[in-house]
């Protein structure tokens, strides 16, 4: 059954004529997605700091916002680098900013967001290049920043959890530079978009097939780059060797299955990893605390994790 409160908030958004994504040029789609987040998220909570950075990328730089906890250990500190979702289309530092912060307080570590480039003016593989580029500055300039090279984990939700899987394959062979762990929030891991939740899920859930198409054609050019294993993780012919990591899915996605997938690719190949379905939940729901009680539940859970793998291991 569908959580209440998320049958509620859709409810809502039909009364009130919500334009679905894929009705909106991307300008106004990422304009819509930023103010939509005084509706359905919690107040920003406080943290120890918010500092602005900036990477070098391969076209220029990345900018980067660093959160220290308001509680944290003795010496450097643990750090998760986090890819903000929307369809590698929308989204950006601040409609992920109090995500970034819960999760900064919760685990006791520091967070830093991404900033990567998005389709349609920048198309596959420029996210890609930009999460990776941004993981290796983070890592590179660690001591720097007080942060511990050592344990640098990854993660983000939808096409930022996508990202997080593309980086953690892409540095596995990097003996430099060992990721930590891996959070994968209900993460886009097949560009083919065949698993059978798109068509249980297509429609009436927020994210639609619709908006799923569209995502994918501003940001995939050529039908070939599906089979990239940089754009569907999930076709990469090894998943062994890979960080520790937590994929958590929502019932009601249209990604729910190949989340699934994924978790079970990684377990079948050696790697740790554990999977947790909020059965009742819509795509997008970890961001909507405002409005969805389990939203909170699923931030805590994902805290906890970062905290038992990277502060208390």
């Amino acid at each position: 059954m569908l959580h209440p409160q998320a049958k509620a908030l859709l409810k809502l958004m039909e009364e009130r004529g919500v334009p679905p994504t894929h009705t909106l040029s991307p300008p106004e789609a990422r304009r819509f997605y930023l103010e939509r987040r005084h509706v359905t998220q919690p107040p920003p909570p406080e943290v120890a700091e918010v500092k602005a950075l900036q990477a070098p990328g391969p076209q220029g730089s990345i900018p980067l916002r660093l959160y220290r906890p308001l509680k944290q250990g003795v010496g450097a500190t643990p750090v998760l680098v986090y890819f903000h979702g929307g369809g590698w289309v929308i989204g950006d530092l601040d409609t992920h900013d109090t995500l970034c912060r819960q999760l900064a307080n919760g685990a006791g570590i520091a967070v830093i967001s991404v900033d990567y480039r998005l389709g349609p003016e920048h198309r596959f593989p420029a996210a890609v290049d930009d999460s990776i580029a941004a993981t290796r500055w983070v890592h590179a300039h660690a001591a720097e920043l007080g942060l511990d090279a050592g344990r640098i984990a990854v993660g983000g939700d939808s096409a930022g959890g996508n990202l997080a899987a593309v980086v953690a394959l892409t540095l596995r062979g990097d003996a430099s530079l060992r990721l930590a762990y891996q959070l994968l929030i209900y993460p886009a891991t097949d560009m083919r978009r065949t698993a059978p939740s798109h068509t249980h899920n297509g429609q009436g859930y927020l994210l639609t097939r619709d908006t799923l198409d569209y995502f994918h054609d501003h940001y995939i050019s050529n039908p070939a780059h599906d089979l990239d294993w940089r754009a569907s993780p999930l076709l990469h012919p090894d998943h062994s060797g890979l960080p520790p990591a937590l994929v958590l899915t929502a019932g009601y996605d249209p990604l729910r299955d190949e989340g699934l997938q994924y978790a079970q690719a990684l377990t079948e190949a050696g790697t740790r990893c554990t999977h947790l379905c909020f059965e009742r939940q819509i795509h997008g729901f970890i961001l909507m605390g405002r409005v969805i009680d389990e939203a909170n539940t699923a931030v805590a859970v994902c805290a906890a994790e970062l905290r038992r793998e990277l502060v208390a291991g």
